[in-house]
């Protein structure tokens, strides 16, 4: 009997591709009818990037992605406060990838139609339902365009990977309610762009108060001219906001203003925003931890279980760690209720401590700093305003939370 993973996004992908590698039998189920890259860009961190290394996807992924050199940090006036290297120029043994979620989901759904066969993923079959017995878990589907019953399947466990607004969670936690704004609202878009500060620099600038920019590469040399494409987001800080969709189109004029005066030395940030060729608009959300997420037969995975505020490049690296831990757990064999339950034991608090730590004290807090201690005004001398031992403590101890400090990502590899 099959593991049964509904969605195949990252965190589902990932799982068939481990599942596969331990022999173990599995069929992911896909609502959208294929998979097509969309969406914009996303980092993948050292610890993920060490998982998706052993499945032998690092050369595909330095391919398209662009491999990040260093971290920095920003006032809305252009001026540095902190930046470290990143991945394999901080010392470790894996690199980290800025890259287009896109061109991720299409290299491990390659990846694994190459490895397990071209009927290991079905599209076009949205879950309306799941269930279970003392044999077998249950999921029901529609036809994810016309909305005609499909056949029921069958299968030993159940894995809900398909979101913040999982259909597999609701069923699990049906009082667990919608998502919790943060009273922040986010701007995206993509720009082909010239390359800045080296062309492998990951940029935040600003506050949430005013105006809040993230900013990086995610392709290479995409013209003659050598420009890349340029992922960003604005967040502000906004009373209102609308549902969430991730497809809905953004409006220039809603947020330009906050950002009109942003020419800095090593970049032209109203010209970048404007050089969109389109704007995604939704708010900041997540939800609060849950108790447990692994019921007999049924689990949850990634965003399913445990959406997060995304403030610390996160969110796809830690639903790529539950798939470790999720096929490690099927590989130790044993009851599928227990297999799960385990699974819950490694990642359940593991992961709420991140999600706890984006709400509060997330890399960007070194902005949060720097903007109450100057009154939000520019520095003279950035030592007089606080410490680079400061700032580093307060990067390092997100690392640690997030499970990609040095120590961490070398005790794993050495395991």
């Amino acid at each position: 009997m099959d593991v049964m993973i509904i969605g195949a996004g990252i965190g589902g992908l990932t799982l068939a591709l481990m599942l596969h590698k331990a022999g173990i039998a599995f069929r992911v189920y896909e609502s959208a009818q294929e998979i097509r890259p969309i969406g914009v860009g996303i980092s993948i961190l050292p610890h993920a990037s060490r998982e998706l290394t052993e499945l032998g996807l690092q050369p595909a992924l330095a391919e398209v992605a662009v491999t990040a050199r260093e971290s920095c940090f920003f006032n809305r006036f252009g001026q540095l406060i902190y930046k470290e290297p990143v991945g394999t120029f901080a010392g470790y043994n894996y690199p980290q990838f800025q890259i287009h979620r896109g061109d991720l989901q299409q290299i491990l759904y390659a990846a694994l139609v190459e490895r397990a066969g071209p009927d290991c993923v079905v599209t076009g079959w949205k879950c309306i339902d799941v269930e279970q017995t003392a044999d077998a878990a249950i999921a029901r589907f529609v036809d994810g365009r016309t909305g005609e019953d499909r056949s029921v399947q069958t299968g030993a466990a159940i894995v809900g990977c398909d979101g913040i607004h999982s259909v597999v969670r609701r069923k699990l936690v049906p009082d667990d309610g919608g998502p919790i704004y943060s009273g922040v609202n986010m701007w995206r878009g993509t720009t082909w762009w010239r390359p800045y500060l080296g062309g492998a620099s990951y940029v935040r600038a600003g506050w949430l108060t005013h105006g809040k920019m993230v900013i990086y590469p995610i392709r290479n040399k995409l013209d003659a001219d050598g420009r890349q494409l340029i992922n960003w987001v604005a967040e502000i800080e906004t009373p209102d906001y609308h549902q969430q969709d991730w497809n809905r189109r953004g409006r220039l004029d809603d947020f330009i203003h906050a950002f009109a005066d942003w020419s800095f030395d090593f970049l032209d940030v109203p010209g970048l925003i404007r050089g969109a060729e389109a704007i995604l608009e939704y708010p900041m959300v997540d939800k609060d931890p849950l108790a447990r997420w692994s019921f007999g037969r049924l689990t949850l995975l990634g965003d399913a279980a445990h959406p997060m505020y995304p403030r610390g490049s996160n969110g796809a690296g830690q639903a790529i760690l539950d798939a470790r831990a999720l096929a490690d757990c099927f590989a130790s064999g044993g009851d599928v209720a227990a297999v799960l339950k385990a699974y819950e034991d490694k990642r359940l608090q593991a992961t709420a401590a991140v999600v706890r730590t984006n709400r509060s004290t997330p890399p960007d807090v070194i902005l949060k700093e720097v903007y109450e201690r100057t009154g939000d005004r520019p520095f003279a001398r950035l030592d007089d305003v606080i410490t680079q031992d400061e700032l580093a403590a307060l990067s390092n101890s997100y690392k640690k939370v997030a499970g990609y400090d040095k120590a961490t990502v070398a005790e794993r590899r050495r395991a």
